[in-house]
């Protein structure tokens, strides 16, 4: 049997700690009466600087169910910083890790499969996304959205899959050689490489509180994984300066026209475009530029991921 740990990255969750711990604990209990896993598996909860009452009750779960271990983070350092932060921690306290949201929306029922999976030789299982009627319309249509994005800019990623997943210790000691600040996991796991399979995921509403996952927190992970995986947003820059080239000598000629047919006077309308229009593109080309060079800074200052204030074993 496996020694199983599942990691479970928490901010402001204090409204479903207590119902996450007792379906985990209902899930476990069953999996080691039906032999896939052994009794000394865990469930790590990873603290990300919560400013509500969530270290607490991870604190008073521990202290109740010797299977619940608490990470607390000295800071909010973001969610796949976190998801680092706890998978690093049960490394070498596991055979295996998966890593769930403590909402548990993704499917318990699932877990079992990633451990058969894991079981018959597969090392990276990932969580795809089947069904997800339970997420509001906007996010839907978001996500959707942000998977076709990255397929179209070259990411390597797994279609509708986010961050649950089961990875053994081999990939685990691997994903600890990337040194990355600007962290995107989903991005990262595909490139080790070893066996892998996917276990479906059917999306289930959240138990109670609401999500913390802000449109601009998804957002910033979009471009976080655009930016740290591919370099076609710089390309794109670069064949739309080609085309305004072109669109300059449409112009040239436009203004050569004029200077004969004597219209030049009426042509405020066409330069006042076109300086918006060139003014527009160099602030984007910028910003893109912009962005990547940021992210060259923060990678050579090479400051830690994260820093742990406490662990409850």
């Amino acid at each position: 049997m496996i020694r199983l740990a599942i990691v479970s990255p928490c901010y402001n969750e204090e409204e479903v700690l207590d119902l996450s711990a007792r379906r985990l604990d209902e899930l476990f209990n069953r999996m080691v009466s039906d032999g896939l896993i052994s009794s000394d598996s865990f469930v790590m909860f990873v603290n990300d600087g919560s400013r509500d009452s969530s270290w607490r009750i991870i604190s008073r779960l521990h202290h109740e169910n010797p299977r619940f271990k608490g990470l607390n983070l000295a800071r909010n350092v973001g969610h796949q910083n976190a998801i680092m932060a706890g998978m690093m921690t049960a490394r070498d306290m596991s055979d295996a890790v998966i890593t769930i949201d403590a909402d548990l929306q993704d499917d318990l029922e699932a877990i079992p499969r990633m451990v058969k999976a894991f079981i018959d030789g597969y090392d990276v299982v990932y969580g795809v996304k089947v069904e997800r009627q339970a997420d509001p319309v906007l996010k839907r249509l978001s996500a959707q959205a942000f998977y076709r994005l990255q397929e179209k800019m070259g990411v390597k990623a797994i279609y509708n899959h986010a961050d649950f997943r089961l990875l053994s210790r081999r990939v685990l000691d691997e994903l600890s050689r990337y040194r990355e600040k600007n962290l995107y996991l989903r991005g990262i796991i595909p490139q080790i490489g070893f066996p892998s399979t996917t276990v479906d995921d059917v999306i289930a509403p959240r138990a109670a509180g609401k999500s913390k996952y802000s449109l601009r927190k998804m957002l910033s992970l979009a471009l976080d994984g655009i930016t740290s995986f591919s370099v076609k947003p710089l390309y794109a820059i670069l064949y739309l300066g080609l085309a305004f080239i072109l669109i300059s000598l449409g112009i040239g000629v436009y203004v050569i026209y004029s200077l004969f047919a004597h219209t030049a006077v009426h042509g405020w309308a066409s330069l006042m475009l076109s300086v918006w229009m060139v003014g527009g593109f160099i602030l984007i080309s910028l910003g893109a530029v912009g962005l990547y060079v940021g992210k060259i800074y923060k990678e050579i200052k090479d400051r830690p991921l994260y820093h742990i204030e406490d662990f409850l074993d």
